[in-house]
């Protein structure tokens, strides 16, 4: 009789145990799904539709971080998943080139998140990763139309620019801009636009955000795109000219948006549940600027809750007085000096007809790395 109600106790405090454990659990998972990303695509290996064989489990299973919404897309376009993972990379490559002389440099940290914890601060290099990516997803797409890979599109169909010459022929095969603008508008922002959080939330404030840039980034890819033309005629003598709409290089792209990475705009939500300047002497941004709502972390130390890196080991310049240089970079902890082997081309020689044949110099140079 005495030992009852102790008995009671403690399987009481066992059920809150497990229960308290379950939800962590819930909460954990919930987390880790929040974390994945479309942008895992880029890590992924992805084969044609065509490639699977029959009774083998289906593309659209089997690829991580995405949305239901787009997983639904997947269903409908799978000739597509494969280009759409080749703009993912091609927005990681460009991201880490731009940064490639910053605190930050854009690392890849797994295949799940791909960015890791700091893709969850509002910043501005979250801002320009957003629409680095989106704006891959429309080059990719639009390129893979061009080149006849995708069933739903085909080469551009423009309209003839009104400043373009008479006598020129406008045609050819172009990159489908148009075609590639949509699908990365449907594909890209259907993880933010089925997302349900009360309006004015902070949660709210983020999925403006990030809707914001993937259009600041889409604007990019096609405001640059440019008409492309080819010369006909006897002997070159370009008596004819033959024109279509072209993607611009994406490292164009990359640098206009650097640029608006550095003048983005600090945003927060409003009263009326719309983002709003934190200043209001700036001006209001348009469509193709970049936003963002949460500082930035200095990037110096490595930090397991924001998801920095830290800058330990990094290589700097001594004599730089930029972001690069080894006082901003190691962030004043100093650094250490080491000497290494340098291998280039040098001494070449042009050599009739026609190639250049060069040598390979081996040089001791000078190296800094943060302490």
């Amino acid at each position: 009789m005495d030992n009852r109600p102790v008995r009671r106790k403690r399987s009481g405090a066992v059920r809150h145990l497990l229960l308290a454990a379950a939800f962590l659990a819930c909460s954990s998972q919930l987390l880790v799904v929040d974390a994945n990303s479309w942008w895992s695509l880029a890590l992924t290996p992805i084969q044609r539709p065509e490639m699977y064989i029959i009774g083998a489990q289906p593309l659209c299973s089997q690829l991580s971080g995405l949305s239901q919404g787009q997983r639904k897309l997947c269903q409908l376009y799978q000739d597509h998943m494969i280009y759409i993972g080749d703009g993912a990379k091609t927005g990681i490559k460009e991201c880490q080139y731009q940064f490639r002389q910053r605190r930050w440099n854009c690392s890849t940290v797994d295949n799940t998140s791909v960015f890791g914890r700091v893709m969850q601060i509002g910043s501005r290099e979250t801002a320009f990763t957003y629409a680095i990516s989106a704006a891959g997803v429309v080059n990719a797409i639009s390129r893979a139309c061009r080149e006849g890979e995708l069933s739903t599109c085909g080469c551009s169909r423009a309209a003839r620019p009104r400043d373009l010459p008479r006598d020129w022929l406008w045609g050819g095969c172009g990159d489908n801009v148009h075609y590639g603008y949509r699908f990365a508008r449907e594909f890209v922002d259907a993880r933010e636009r089925e997302k349900n959080y009360p309006r004015g939330s902070a949660e709210h404030a983020r999925t403006l955000m990030n809707l914001q840039n993937n259009e600041a980034g889409r604007q990019a890819a096609y405001n640059l795109a440019n008409v492309a033309c080819k010369c006909h005629g006897v002997s070159g003598s370009c008596s004819l000219k033959t024109c279509w709409l072209q993607l611009a290089d994406f490292r164009s792209v990359g640098e206009f948006l650097k640029e608006k990475y550095d003048s983005a705009a600090a945003m927060r939500i409003g009263r009326k549940g719309k983002l709003e300047l934190v200043d209001k002497r700036f001006n209001t941004p348009t469509p193709d600027d970049l936003v963002y709502i949460d500082t930035s972390p200095d990037y110096c130390l490595r930090n397991e809750t924001t998801g920095s890196l830290g800058t330990l080991g990094r290589l700097c310049n001594k004599t730089s007085e930029g972001m690069d240089g080894c006082e901003l970079m190691c962030c004043g902890r100093g650094y250490d000096q080491f000497k290494t082997y340098k291998h280039e081309r040098c001494h070449c020689k042009f050599h009739w007809c026609c190639y250049v044949k060069c040598k390979r110099c081996t040089t001791l140079v000078d190296q800094f790395v943060c302490k």
